[in-house]
């Protein structure tokens, strides 16, 4: 298959998503979902802005 074209062919466009219906479980659900997603970055925010956890980690002693 020698084409003439040189360089990478564009794939192909994909057809754009038709939006789903949710009924109020569903909004319930992604609500809740978005809020514990929310409180999770939170969390993280407050974790990395005290550094290291537990100091330096593990002993081990010398001796075997």
């Amino acid at each position: 298959m020698s084409s003439k074209q040189g360089g990478k062919a564009k794939p192909l466009k994909q057809p754009k998503a038709e939006k789903k219906e949710y009924d109020e479980t569903d909004l319930v659900n992604i609500q809740k979902k978005k809020d514990e997603e929310k409180a999770l970055k939170e969390l993280r925010a407050k974790a990395s802005q005290k550094g290291t956890f537990g100091g330096s980690g593990l002993k081990k002693s010398g001796k075997k």
